[in-house]
C-alpha cells in the first residue's frame, strides 16, 4: 500500500530528500507521492517533522 501526504505537510522537502525511489515531488502547497513509484518503505515518514506521510487508506 502506497503512502500519502496529509494536509499537515509543511512543504519542507525532507520527505522528498529521504525517498529512495524519488516518488515524492512538490505539489500545490504540499508534497505529493506518486503511488505507482512508492515502494511502501516508510522512509518519508521517518524524516518528516510533522508525520504528514502515512500509509494510504483505501
Amino acid at each position: 500500500m502506497a503512502y500519502a501526504i496529509s494536509d499537515d505537510c509543511l512543504a519542507c522537502g525532507a520527505c522528498a530528500e529521504g525517498c529512495p525511489v524519488e516518488a515524492i515531488s512538490e505539489g500545490d502547497g504540499k508534497y505529493v507521492i506518486d503511488a505507482d513509484k512508492c515502494i511502501d518503505c516508510g522512509s518519508c515518514a521517518d524524516v518528516c517533522p510533522v508525520g504528514a506521510p502515512a500509509p494510504k487508506k483505501d
